[in-house]
């Protein structure tokens, strides 16, 4: 069964991250292959409540896009350098392949073409052998008569004449293979020259004598039905394949490399083979450009987002399955029908609480405490107005199936995570962190809670200056930076130096300045965002 992954947003919180770890705990339970994952390092707060409740930090997951191990693309489809070339030939010719890896024990060492083992063919050097013992029998349909060595490697000599001119013309010596007919005085003289191989054509033989001196020189003695002609023109088949590879660096793709990036590499250089090798060097096949019209993409479900902008990155490549959410509706778009549970509650595991519910599953101590923290953190501890009664009923229930005082526990966890201590001006700014499009224009909207809010009134000119560098690189509108109070529950607001207005229209404060305190505004999704937006929709 494939595996699904489950996620949250960037920048990703306690409920997004414990949602996905609850979402996937229940799939998992009802027969699915589900594994949560993380778009981000998570905070200190949800650090806190995955380790007060035992549960591994999910693996981070940097993006979704289809990579060649998605691809049908030949496993295995390879030849080892002391194949022949003729068996070479042969397999790429049965199976339709213009080319093949070269390997040794799976080692890639390159890339070998028809064209190249053709222009060997009839350019290569004819006159010289390096093969195995039994290469050289399959290619000649040969018989063995005697063998001392696997490898043969040496000088080809073809008998044209009689043994005068033979012996002037050849240099004989342990380093020759003869290629002879019926031609006894020939066939003596070579075996007292001990060459290093006899092939013996047409059917020819050799005499006991001649067996037991070509036995006492280690003479290597085949026969093959073949004429002369024949065996020359085969034999320099049986060499290596290794000893015509001209491409020892082509250009090769790992099993993790996206295949947008093929496409790109693909279409300037036009090839149709690429080997498939890892890190190591190790070959694992061969990517042909017709593989690439079939793939897989990834399966996915979004968990506490349903915006792309938030999302993982290739999330258009991959195939989301759900999406479980208690946010406003996004900009995701969807091949095919999902299942989408969207519900205005404080957070989304109180939405996942039901899905636990309605498949009968119950919630284990831990699950049922990650859920609690999640829904804690977003509604903080079912203070903000984001908070629904159906959020008290769960916490209700989860402080209890955790056992846990769901207020005590509570304040520990928002503590835990609102130390500043050791955060660069970066890390606050993008500690929860997100972007929004209103009238075809972008914002960015950061939010801290914390206790040490002094800390950064204190730096406010350092905090304004970040946030018009971001404004500009991004060529946003504005972004703003939310200092939450968690125990006064109210906002200190910093913002871009292009905001003044913007802000001031939306908390509809005339006398709006940096570092303003916004009494009971404490939600991004309710009393934040949505009044910003209300401002970018009605400019002209």
């Amino acid at each position: 069964m494939k595996k699904i992954l489950i996620f949250g947003h960037r920048n990703p919180d306690t409920d997004s991250v414990t949602s996905a770890i609850a979402l996937s705990y229940l799939k998992n339970r009802i027969g699915m292959n589900t594994e949560p994952r993380i778009l981000g390092t998570i905070n200190k707060e949800t650090e806190y409540a995955l380790k007060y409740f035992g549960i591994k930090i999910p693996e981070t997951l940097d993006d979704v896009k289809v990579q060649i191990k998605d691809v049908p693309f030949k496993k295995k489809l390879m030849i080892e350098d002391t194949v022949s070339i003729y068996e070479a030939y042969t397999n790429m010719v049965e199976g339709g392949y213009t080319g093949l890896p070269i390997v040794n024990n799976k080692q890639f060492l390159g890339y070998v073409s028809l064209k190249e083992i053709a222009t060997d063919f009839i350019k290569g050097d004819f006159d010289k052998l390096n093969a195995s013992f039994n290469n050289i029998l399959k290619v000649l349909d040969g018989k063995s008569l005697l063998q001392f060595d696997e490898e043969i490697i040496g000088n080809i000599h073809s008998v044209t004449s009689d043994i005068k001119n033979f012996m002037k013309e050849a240099p004989i010596d342990n380093n020759s293979i003869v290629i002879v007919g019926k031609r006894e005085d020939i066939i003596d003289y070579c075996i007292l020259k001990n060459v290093k191989m006899l092939i013996l054509i047409g059917g020819q033989s050799l005499t006991k004598n001649e067996i037991a001196l070509a036995r006492k020189n280690k003479v290597n003695v085949i026969k093959t039905n073949k004429t002369s002609f024949e065996v020359v023109k085969l034999i320099g088949l049986s060499n290596y394949i290794k000893t015509i590879l001209r491409n020892e660096t082509p250009v090769t793709f790992t099993m993790d490399d996206y295949l947008t990036d093929f496409f790109e590499v693909s279409n300037k250089l036009k090839h149709t083979n690429y080997p498939i090798v890892d890190v190591k060097g190790k070959c694992h096949g061969m990517l042909r450009l017709v593989d690439v019209n079939k793939f897989e993409r990834k399966n996915v479900i979004l968990v506490d987002h349903n915006d792309i902008k938030q999302s993982v990155n290739g999330l258009n490549e991959a195939s989301i399955l759900e999406i479980i959410d208690h946010h406003a509706l996004g900009n995701l778009t969807t091949n095919n029908p999902i299942s989408f549970r969207n519900m205005t509650v404080g957070s989304t595991n109180t939405i996942v609480y039901y899905l636990y519910k309605e498949a009968g599953v119950k919630i284990p101590k831990e699950i049922a405490g990650i859920m609690l923290s999640g829904i804690l953190s977003d509604t903080l501890i079912l203070k903000s107005p984001t908070t629904t009664e159906i959020d008290r009923e769960v916490v209700s229930v989860l402080s209890k199936s955790a056992g846990v005082d769901y207020q005590k526990f509570g304040l520990a966890l928002l503590k835990a995570g609102s130390s500043l201590d050791g955060m660069s001006i970066d890390e606050i700014v993008f500690k929860d962190y997100k972007e929004y499009q209103a009238n075809n224009m972008y914002f960015g909207i950061g939010q801290v809670l914390t206790l040490d809010y002094e800390q950064i009134l204190n730096n406010k000119d350092e905090y304004i200056q970040y946030l018009d560098n971001i404004c500009s690189s991004k060529n946003f509108k504005m972004v703003a930076l939310f200092v939450t109070d968690i125990i006064n529950n109210g906002s200190y607001v910093l913002y871009s130096s292009n905001a003044k207005q913007i802000m001031s229209l939306a908390f509809n404060k005339p006398d709006m300045e940096e570092g303003y305190y916004l009494k009971d505004i404490i939600s991004r999704k309710k009393q934040i965002a949505p009044y910003i937006m209300e401002e970018f929709d009605n400019m002209n």
